[in-house]
């Protein structure tokens, strides 16, 4: 069966690059895209906010897309050092990832303050790359699906649609380490989410979700062909061009 879901590679930065080397890393992207000429995926930089605008407007006309790594709940306020949606859409940006689980890790991000966050992209015009995942020591004890659906029931906001929302699994142990489920397993975690967002919209079967975790170039085609895996959240590999672009034409 044909695949009906649009693929999406997106690259978190993360706190990475100064505005030298981000925007040499946005000119290297944008400049694959436009040669590649794809029609049929999207292509997603997120890089750190002080990057936000510069990028997206070296990338314009590419078909690259510009998204945020983080954002506060609120719109405005006293709230020093946050960013809100809304700024990140004054800059260009289209999408915004919330729940990462370094944020969830370092900053004490509950799924309650992820949820609230999503609703916040919402309400400026972005898309939420919502993140959920298990630790080590969850997935050893076969906690992995249980800790997803309750992550998903926690975060996912009412409301949410294929059109405005979009879900990335990442085994907080692969993140960064160079390992990786087996495919089976991104699989059937990944069957396992559109299962549960199955209870939570009428529109699970259209629902892109990506897989995130140690993805890179020598793995990426076997993990996009995994069933339910409709792209990929990329970390370390998305801050060379090559080697996110040949994640991206994996897809």
């Amino acid at each position: 069966m044909a695949r009906t879901r649009r693929p999406l590679i997106a690259g978190n930065w993360k706190m990475n690059g100064l505005r030298a080397d981000g925007l040499a890393l946005a000119k290297g992207v944008a400049d694959g895209v436009k040669q590649a000429g794809w029609s049929d995926r999207d292509v997603l930089v997120c890089p750190p906010a002080t990057l936000v605008l510069a990028v997206a407007e070296a990338v314009k006309g590419s078909g690259v897309l510009v998204g945020g790594e983080n954002c506060h709940a609120k719109a405005n306020g006293a709230h020093t050092g946050e960013i809100a949606a809304e700024m990140l859409h004054d800059c260009g940006a289209t999408y915004v990832i919330v729940g990462h689980s370094e944020r969830r890790a370092d900053c004490g991000e509950t799924d309650a303050i992820v949820r609230a966050k999503a609703e916040a992209a919402w309400r400026a015009g972005l898309v939420p790359i919502v993140c959920i995942g298990e630790t080590l020591a969850e997935r050893e004890a076969g906690k992995t699906l249980s800790v997803l659906e309750t992550q998903l029931k926690g975060s996912v906001p009412a409301g949410s649609t294929a059109a405005n929302l979009v879900v990335a699994y990442e085994p907080v142990w692969a993140i960064g380490t160079g390992k990786t489920p087996t495919t089976p397993e991104v699989a059937a975690a990944h069957a396992h989410i559109r299962k549960v967002l199955g209870g939570l919209t009428g529109e699970a079967a259209q629902f892109r979700l990506l897989y995130g975790g140690s993805v890179k170039g020598s793995n990426a085609a076997e993990l996009l062909a995994a069933g339910d895996v409709d792209g990929a959240l990329v970390g370390g590999a998305s801050l060379k061009a090559d080697e996110f672009l040949a994640i991206a034409k994996a897809a």
